[in-house]
């Protein structure tokens, strides 16, 4: 082994660990590679950006307007509508119908289109018909997977491979080349699936299987979480607006909808003030609304400032300065799991001149930030031993008080007898959670309980040091006063007389929601709130606006009707029940297709290379205006253009260095005394099991050099290995190996394990119809 073979397997070992872990997105994972082979001299310069203006790229990206330009002009929705009409009620014939549309569709349109354009029809079908979403979703994604097999452009691994055959031996393959392959293995997965892999979906669930609220309010078990609150005569939240009241920030709740004096208004503004006598429909966990409530029963005594010197007198004070590395860069601050990791209370932030002594869970720490901490010396001691976190400033009393005045946030409760909290764990209430309060210290009988432990049993006559507003206790004096309802049915008429609508809704897998905060999105202001998510298998309900969207999830959204069709606008969702949905002007579709076909002709007949068609295809549906520029740049998947780009070169490298020739000879070795079909059989393997883990266009562009040498090797056809590889590079078996297979997850109620029951059956299908017809289709010599 060489030094270049040993760099150039360093940084594939690497480059693979980044992706399986995803500690880092994988377009910069690539970025990192095109610099290191190109600093390390693996690669020249010129090679390093050479992929920018590969063919293949230029092909993918112009192939991905031209998906688009298709959508935008109706075709699909034509399509759809057909779809619609020939489903019928079976499940084996929806099945079937979803599979092979989205297989056609997908040989000429991004896959990840097809399923998102597919999905709001199966499951408008399905629902209307009674059939389960779980059992048409998933085979409909499945579809678009195996129909991109069939044609050249159908999926960019099949591009990729095309052109480095084509580098390699002077001829790639044809547009229909995958065809022979390709339409066997849709129409064996399409009959396996309908005759057997549907009975290793999940079950029907009745509650799944309808559009209307009622079904969904079920569906998302939502029943259970909603109840009525009246705002009593003399109650403290009179004369609050809805946001102040603390009813949607701290106690969580959902406000449904206001009724006063017999006039009910659904979703109310934030700005609504109460008043007496309101009553309010609300969805949320009344068991959390009730333990914030116990609280209201604490006395405050006025003995804070003398507690707080006697537990300053058995306590240290410290500043934590967060360094570059610390671990709360970039992130707000959790008290509770601070003073649980390190044993201390964080009591104040000081950036510059400003401090911060209320809200701290809404401060994004920065480098630079000054923590104000309380706790035993032991603690503090402690922390200095851990380099990297923070730089620890010890702080006197004096410095305390001058720099940051906490004296007036200090109050003091008692728990009578009769409160209901004693004998409950201070986790169990979880008050801090809520309100922005610190429990500084517990006093009992004369001592202090320094940072308390979550297990802490609070006990009567406890006197709790909070640091906090106290002015908040009020609002746990009015949730104490409002009065639950006890029949919350006639409240609920807002669905059936239509003041009121729910529609489902998931990501796009190009939209810009996932990563996000739920609360970040502002839906209130759209005058329409996220009711549930689901998320692997089951819905969640509360403290929604914390959760941190993600691929895959559904989204279950309540609004009036006019406010919920406003949605069909947002790119960054997919409705899977619209409500007023416009219709899609169509006119344009028969030129959109002409255009397609253009592409094919001009392509088949060698008047143009397929990545000059793609081009002059992507411009003409701009210049007809079957799609406009900026819809054109806002199609293309940046991230695969990336990570395709910064690939490239490591083929070139690995090629180039020997590594190819190395992990041949490694192959051959194990295999080659059994055969070249054994070997080709092995390349599959190999490649089917990274594409459980590797992006399949990173992975092709590794494995195509390898495959290539070993046909050298071998002295076989290099397009049967290549063949193999393109096959094998379409991955089944998993919900985060393609977009395709996260976009259907949420919405079909899918669990990881789900998509293993069928997903390993079918890649062994695919396995035996391949090596069925490849030795036909493509002999060895």
């Amino acid at each position: 082994m060489t030094l270049e073979i040993a760099l150039v397997l360093l940084i594939l070992l690497v480059c693979l660990v980044l992706f399986i872990t995803e500690r880092v997105r994988m377009d910069v994972v690539a970025l990192m590679v095109l610099s290191s082979l190109a600093i390390l001299g693996l690669v020249s310069p010129a090679e390093a950006v050479s992929g920018f203006s590969n063919p293949a790229v230029i092909t993918v990206w112009a192939m991905f307007i031209m998906s688009e330009g298709l959508t935008r002009a109706g075709v699909a929705d034509q399509i759809g509508r057909q779809v619609t009409r020939l489903a019928g009620k079976s499940e084996t014939r929806m099945i079937v119908i979803f599979m092979m549309a989205g297989g056609i569709l997908s040989a000429f349109m991004n896959s990840i289109g097809v399923a998102a354009l597919m999905m709001p029809v199966a499951s408008e079908v399905t629902r209307r018909s009674g059939v389960s979403p779980a059992k048409v979703l998933m085979p409909l994604a499945f579809g678009t997977l195996l129909g991109g097999l069939t044609t050249l452009f159908g999926t960019a691994p099949n591009l990729l491979l095309s052109m480095a055959l084509q580098e390699a031996v002077g001829k790639g393959f044809g547009i229909f080349d995958y065809a022979f392959l390709g339409v066997p293995i849709l129409l064996a997965g399409t009959a396996f699936v309908a005759l057997v892999g549907r009975h290793l979906l999940p079950k029907a669930d009745p509650a799944r299987n309808s559009a209307n609220h009622r079904d969904l309010r079920r569906e998302y078990s939502l029943q259970e979480r909603i109840f009525a609150l009246k705002v009593s005569t003399d109650s403290l939240l009179t004369g609050r607006t809805i946001a102040d009241s603390g009813l949607v920030d701290i106690a969580g709740l959902m406000i449904i909808a206001l009724t006063r004096a017999g006039r009910t208004e659904a979703l109310p503004s934030r700005q609504k003030v109460l008043k007496a006598g309101d009553i309010l429909l609300a969805q949320g966990r009344f068991d959390r609304f009730t333990r914030l409530r116990s609280w209201s029963t604490l006395a405050i005594v006025r003995e804070a400032p003398i507690l707080h010197e006697k537990l300053l007198a058995d306590s240290g004070l410290a500043e934590l300065v967060a360094t570059e590395e610390g671990f709360l860069i970039g992130q707000t601050l959790k008290h509770r799991t601070f003073r649980e990791r390190f044993g201390l209370n964080v009591l104040a932030v000081r950036r510059g001149d400003q401090v911060r002594r209320t809200r701290l869970a809404e401060q994004v720490i920065a480098a630079g930030d000054r923590l104000l901490v309380q706790g035993t010396p032991q603690a503090l001691e402690r922390l200095q031993g851990k380099p990297g976190f923070f730089e620890v400033v010890p702080l006197s009393t004096a410095d305390m008080r001058s720099l940051y005045q906490l004296d007036e946030r200090l109050f003091v409760l008692q728990v009578p007898e009769d409160s209901s909290l004693v004998g409950s764990s201070l986790g169990e209430n979880r008050l801090g959670d809520a309100f922005d309060f610190r429990l500084l210290g517990l006093f009992r009988g004369g001592e202090v309980l320094e940072s308390p432990s979550s297990e802490e049993v609070l006990q009567t006559g406890d006197l709790l040091l909070i640091q906090g507003r106290e002015s908040d206790l009020d609002i746990l004096r009015g949730f104490q006063q409002l009065e639950k309802m006890e029949d919350v049915s006639p409240y609920l008429d807002l669905f059936d007389h239509g003041d009121l609508d729910l529609i489902e809704a998931t990501l796009h897998p190009h939209g810009k929601y996932a990563g996000q905060r739920v609360d970040a999105l502002h839906f209130d202001q759209r005058r329409v709130e996220v009711a549930a998510i689901w998320r692997e298998g089951r819905p969640y309900r509360s403290g929604l606006g914390a959760m941190i969207l993600q691929p895959g999830d559904a989204l279950l959204i309540v609004g009036p009707r006019t406010r919920l069709a406003e949605l069909n606008g947002d790119e960054n969702l997919i409705i899977l029940n619209p409500v007023h949905v416009k219709p899609v002007d169509t006119r344009k579709a028969p030129l959109a297709a002409g255009l397609m076909l253009l592409l094919v002709a001009s392509v088949l007949s060698g008047l143009l290379p397929i990545y000059l068609a793609a081009i002059a295809g992507a411009t003409l549906m701009v210049l007809t205006c079957c799609i406009t520029m900026e819809q054109a740049y806002r199609a293309i998947e940046w991230r695969s253009i990336f990570l395709i780009a910064g690939m490239l070169p490591l083929g070139s490298a690995m090629q180039h260095s020997g590594t190819a020739t190395w992990i041949a000879q490694g192959v051959l070795s194990l295999l080659g005394a059994a055969g070249p079909w054994a070997v080709i059989v092995g390349l599959y393997a190999i490649t089917a099991l990274g594409a459980l883990i590797v992006p399949t266009p990173a992975l092709v562009l590794i494995m195509a050099p390898i495959a290539l040498t070993l046909s050298t090797e071998l002295a076989v056809s290099p397009q049967t290995a290549m063949m193999a590889v393109a096959i094998a590079a379409t991955s089944l078996a998993s919900p985060v190996s393609h977009p395709a297979n996260t976009l259907v997850m949420g919405p079909g109620g899918y669990r990881f394990i789900d998509y293993l029951k069928l997903g390993i059956p079918l890649t062994l299908v695919v396995f035996a119809v391949t090596f069925l017809l490849l030795p036909v289709v493509w002999p060895l010599k």
